[in-house]
């Protein structure tokens, strides 16, 4: 978990960052389970079997309805289950920077970190409409959110977000590095930070915070 930490270095020695025992990052696969796409398809599958075995022991008014219920629900939950796309990683826990997120100047980040810690249906990644208005996706390969971190900003509220650039260049991110803080709230700045190969870090954080010398 220490390596979480060690890959995306704070942009100003002021933002104070959890312990790296804190970092909370949630399972895969336990987000694959608990998705409502997935919720859908259980209830559907039970309901469908729980009719089937109901009419093979001649059970018709239970068969019936199960099985007229069971089986457009799982059909819908597997429709779900093939355009969903799940929530970005969540590396701090919910319940820290609570009084940050409280704060009124808070509130398009918060908006933020909302949109893209909840599933998505039909969208090929997070941040979608943002991303095309600000002429950094590609139809074949967007950009992908990979997770977001909370951050204290000298008792302000940040967020750091993790990319992978897939068919948008780093380059072209740079190139409006100066449009990205003003695009999700006021008083905002961006900085972004190349990590490794192919991945990128892009930091919004109060415009007055400038960065250590």
């Amino acid at each position: 978990m220490a390596a979480v930490a060690d890959v995306l270095p704070c942009p100003h020695e002021s933002l104070r960052r959890l312990p790296a025992r804190h970092i909370l990052l949630e399972d895969g696969q336990m987000q694959a389970l608990t998705s409502p796409g997935s919720l859908v398809t259980v209830a559907g599958a039970v309901l469908t079997v729980i009719g089937s075995i109901a009419y093979l022991g001649d059970n018709a008014n239970l068969s019936l309805p199960t099985i007229f219920y069971g089986i457009p629900i799982l059909l819908g939950g597997l429709a779900l289950k093939s355009s969903e796309l799940p929530p970005a990683a969540r590396i701090s826990p919910p319940q820290a920077f609570r009084s940050l997120r409280d704060q009124p100047e808070s509130e398009p980040l918060c908006k933020l970190l909302a949109d893209v810690t909840r599933w998505r249906y039909g969208q090929k990644a997070h941040l979608e409409s943002s991303l095309e208005a600000l002429k950094l996706w590609d139809e074949d390969a967007p950009p992908q959110l990979e997770s977001i971190e909370e951050l204290d900003c000298d008792g302000s509220y940040g967020l750091r977000l993790a990319f992978s650039c897939c068919g948008v260049p780093f380059a072209r991110w740079q190139e409006r590095q100066d449009r990205l803080g003003r695009f999700f709230g006021p008083g905002l700045r961006a900085e972004l930070t190349q990590t490794s190969a192919g991945r990128f870090s892009l930091v919004l954080l109060p415009e007055a915070l400038t960065p250590a010398a």
